[in-house]
């Protein structure tokens, strides 16, 4: 078999000349678009709809996540798709990461002004849309230019994304709480600029203008959606991802409500103590990515860590239901937060594996990524529901329920160990 260059696999293994830069400025892209889904999605969008209405509006949360999941689930393909067939002299991820990024800026800018719910949603759905395409160049960009021998070092440090992300956000809201009225914004913004900007200038790829092409059929354009769900190992990826990713997002982006309305903590003390929780949290996160991310490497066993997070996972979010305390919240956050990053340290290297189709990466960890942006934009919504529905109980129930179908998903995976 022969990779898209043209070029056997092994000559992926022999490109250690591009990876050490790629070392610092992969992770700063990933930590980058996590600030941006962790520091809208769970801090300032919870406080523009209370700006906006004036109370913990359930419902009109909802609404401003309603049509943003879907976009998600279009662009990551279909942006993958594109930037596998793109041709420039700055390689073929190089152009989405730089345009979606100036377009999501200018998209972050009329959300960060909207004055309605109907406007945030849209402007929020439009920010998703596009920054999902960043997100699906640069996930292909492990498969492209990592050798798989260093895939698990590398997924824990795609891994250091989310918990580094949250860890900013909450001291960035602990230290500064008046940003989350609209300044955080701008602050995003900034983070996702520069990010941009080093990974594709300070770690280039190589020109693809002369890589052969296929030749495009709408047809085939949009069966390559479907087909490597088709995969066994594949689905099982994807199915795997989904449910742990969502089981831990639909708590974690709903977390101010849930500490006014369940814990009982006082409107004007729960800003800080969410910023308190979700720090502590993220570094328990942060600890276990960093030693089970070249753990598994060594032992090539991604698959057991993940089953192991997952069933972690619904343990855990037994304790604020028996619980309800801020404490309990503590503890809960310290353990779910190692459970989750056992998950995140090996989840890139594991589905990396599973890829059906090498000359398609982008379009493949696209499809994957529906399985990771989307529970957490999703969330908000989903957990909206289940709180109108059945109250904060029904929520952690379902967050149990999720995780422990993950499990049992991940379980079926046969094709690695």
């Amino acid at each position: 078999m022969t990779n898209l260059k043209g070029q056997a696999p092994q000559a992926i293994e022999d490109r250690g000349f591009r990876l050490r830069p790629l070392y610092l400025t992969l992770p700063l892209a990933n930590v980058a678009v996590m600030f941006l889904w962790i520091g809208v999605g769970a801090f300032l969008l919870p406080r523009h709809v209370q700006l906006i209405t004036g109370t913990n509006d359930v419902a009109a949360l909802g609404l401003a996540n309603s049509v943003g999941p879907l976009m998600a689930t279009i662009a990551n393909p279909v942006f993958g798709q594109i930037s596998d067939r793109t041709r420039s002299r700055f390689g073929r991820r190089a152009p989405w990461i730089l345009g979606c990024v100036a377009v999501g800026v200018l998209a972050l800018l009329a959300q960060a002004n909207a004055a309605s719910v109907l406007m945030l949603g849209i402007s929020w759905a439009g920010v998703q849309l596009i920054m999902n395409g960043y997100q699906a160049a640069i996930t292909a960009v492990l498969p492209d230019r990592v050798p798989s021998r260093r895939y698990g070092t590398f997924s824990a440090l795609f891994g250091l994304g989310t918990p580094l992300a949250t860890i900013g956000a909450a001291i960035m809201f602990m230290t500064m709480p008046q940003l989350a009225d609209g300044g955080a914004y701008y602050v995003v913004m900034a983070v996702l600029a520069v990010a941009a900007l080093l990974v594709v200038f300070a770690s280039p790829d190589r020109d693809s203008t002369g890589l052969p092409r296929r030749p495009f059929r709408l047809g085939a354009f949009l069966a390559a959606f479907v087909r490597p769900l088709r995969h066994r190992d594949f689905f099982w990826a994807f199915a795997g991802r989904f449910g742990l990713v969502l089981g831990y997002m639909m708590i974690f982006t709903f977390n101010l409500f849930l500490l006014e309305d369940f814990i009982k903590i006082p409107k004007g003390e729960v800003v800080a103590k969410m910023g308190l929780l979700m720090l502590v949290g993220q570094v328990a996160t942060f600890l276990a990515v960093i030693l089970v991310g070249p753990l598994s490497d060594r032992v090539a066993r991604f698959r057991l860590f993940a089953l192991i997070s997952g069933l972690a996972s619904a343990v855990t979010l037994v304790i604020p239901l028996v619980l309800p305390t801020f404490e309990g919240m503590l503890v809960y956050n310290v353990l779910h937060g190692v459970a989750f990053g056992v998950f995140m340290a090996v989840d890139m290297a594991l589905v990396t594996k599973v890829l059906p189709d090498e000359e398609e990466v982008g379009k493949d960890m696209g499809v994957l990524n529906i399985a990771n942006a989307g529970p957490q934009i999703a969330a908000p919504a989903i957990a909206a529901f289940l709180v109108t529905a059945g109250g904060y109980t029904t929520l952690f129930l379902t967050g149990i329920a999720v995780s422990l179908i993950a499990s049992l998903a991940v379980l079926k995976i046969r094709g690695v160990r």
